[in-house]
Parts: structure tokens; sequence; C-alpha cells
């Protein structure tokens, strides 16, 4: 078998090698934030160490949609861009779990035989001190250990990692993109928050207003505060990031738009154009999104945000 690898299922997991020992996290792990680095970093020493094989259990879709369709938790990321940043950290195999009735109807006390059915080289389960698992999310860490001993398993559970005094988590991630805290973000995060998308064709508007821009198609789960931002813009014409100013929002001005668009003005010589895949990192917020009350106020306020950003990018 090559390595990395995913499966859509433990079902389909069942294919990895039973023969070597498998160090397994769970976890939903949105965000793949530092918090989580401590519980996966584990499980790949650990198969290092031993010859085994380092994999993560996650979730598709996140529990909340089961349980809450009309409010479910908003993710971070997608899981394509999850199992990129997992397979960073060194793990071998993402195992993408259906999270439907039929496995949230498991109990807890079932949970690790049903598992094991699926994977029997499995030797160690690493999930961070707070991760509840089964029917009615009755299971905890003391159960989780009781019964991995029933089974001849051991258990890592890490504690969780705190910044300013205050644990690092999802959630808080999450909140912190909604109000436009991105410095806070990406210090949680350990990386920058980025978006992904292919360059298509606009109006014109922003050369209209003597800015170019660069509309990139991306429709995050979990929307960031509408505004303006200091970014990084990279793709395969570019031997380097660029600094660039980006607006993402409706657009009050100039549109009105209901679906939110990110457009992007890159403050160097733009290689970039229509068709090409671009990554946008997100490093600071530079204002909330407003409507003007005409194309020239627009204008000479789009100007003060290239000079904000430039001064950024300066410091």
């Amino acid at each position: 078998m090559t390595f990395p690898v995913q499966f859509s299922s433990l079902a389909e997991a069942s294919a990895l090698p039973a023969a070597r020992s498998l160090h397994l996290a769970i976890g939903m792990f949105d965000g793949v934030h530092l918090g989580h680095h401590s519980v996966i970093e584990a499980a790949v020493h650990s198969a290092r160490r031993s010859g085994g094989i380092a994999a993560v259990l996650t979730f598709w879709p996140h529990p909340s949609r089961f349980f809450n369709p009309a409010n479910p938790v908003r993710l971070i990321m997608t899981p394509a861009l999850k199992n990129r940043q997992l397979f960073k950290l060194g793990v071998d195999a993402v195992i993408m779990q259906p999270f439907d009735a039929a496995f949230a109807g498991i109990e807890a006390e079932a949970l690790l035989p049903h598992i094991l059915r699926a994977l029997p080289g499995l030797a160690t389960i690493y999930v961070g001190e707070n991760w509840r698992f089964g029917r009615g999310r009755r299971g905890d860490i003391t159960l989780l250990v009781t019964e991995a001993k029933k089974l001849g398993l051991s258990v890592v559970s890490a504690e969780r990692i705190n910044q300013n005094g205050e644990p690092i988590s999802s959630t808080r991630i999450r909140t912190y993109l909604e109000e436009g805290r991105m410095e806070e973000v990406n210090a949680l995060l350990g990386y920058s928050y980025f978006a992904e998308g292919v360059v298509t064709p606009g109006k014109q508007l922003g050369r209209v207003l003597g800015f170019p821009t660069l509309n990139v198609a991306w429709e995050p789960d979990l929307r960031p505060r509408f505004g303006v931002y200091a970014v990084r813009v990279s793709g395969a014409k570019a031997t380097v990031s660029l600094p660039a100013v980006a607006n993402y929002g409706l657009r009050p001005t100039m549109e009105n738009v209901t679906v939110p668009k990110l457009e992007v003005h890159v403050l160097a010589p733009c290689p970039f154009d229509t068709g090409d895949e671009l990554t946008v990192e997100w490093l600071a917020f530079l204002r909330p999104e407003m409507k003007f009350s005409s194309l020239e106020a627009l204008r000479e306020q789009i100007g003060k945000d290239r000079e904000n950003a430039s001064e950024f990018f300066l410091r």
C-alpha cells in the first residue's frame, strides 16, 4: 500500500495492513489547529518509533448536521483541505467516517470493538482530554481507558493547550473569524488562514475605479467578517507569495450581491489572470465593509485601503 492514503469509511480502511501497529488519532479536527497538533503528532511520533502506521479517524459531516440540522456548526475548512493539513503533519492515512444515524447510535462501550473489527492492527488511540463519544456522547476518557484495557489497547489523551490563558479550540477560532480577528486566528491555527479558488471573469468594475481586482471563486462554510484585509496571494505563476489587499463581502456600493465575493488587488505587478488557481492567505483585518454615497467616495477609500495594506507589509 502506498502512503499517504485516504479512506471514505472505517470499512474501507480495513485494507490497512494488520501486521503493522496502528496508531489512531480520533477527532473532528476542524482547522487542524495547534491544539490538535499535540494529539496528531503523538500518534505520528509513536508510529515512527515502532514502524507502525499513523492514522486519523475523523468525520463528515460534522455531528451537528445530524443532531441539529437547522443550526449546524459552520466549519473552518473543507474535508479536502483538512486532509491536506493532516498529511502535512506526517499522517499516513486519513479515515473520513460518515457520521450518520448508524454511527451516531453506537453505544459508548461498543465503539472500540466496532473500530477494532475494521482495524485489527489497532494498538493505541490518541484523543484530546475532553473527547466525548458514543450514543448521547456518554463516553469520556475514563470510560475509553476502561474499555481499551479490555481489548488490550492503549489510550493517550492530550491536555488542552492554552493561549493567553484560554484553551485553543475550533470554537474560539470560529468566533475570531466572524469578528475579523485574523492575527489571533492565525496564532491559534499555527499557520495563516487561507482561501483557495479559481480566478473567474468579473465585471471589470475594479478597473473602472482604477484598482483592478482578481475575482476568486470561494464559498466557505463559515464566512469570515465582511470587510477589507491585508492578504498574500500565491499561485503557479508566481515564485513567491505577493502582497495584496482583498475585499470580502456583498459589495453594497457597486452591486449589493447576495452571495459574498472575494476580490483581490495585488500590490505588485500581477502575473495572474482568469482561470488561474490561487491561494489567498488572510493576515490582517483593515476595516469593515460599508456602503459609500458615491463611486468617487469608494475610489478614495480603496486608495486608502491600498495604502494601509502597503503599510502593513512594511512593518
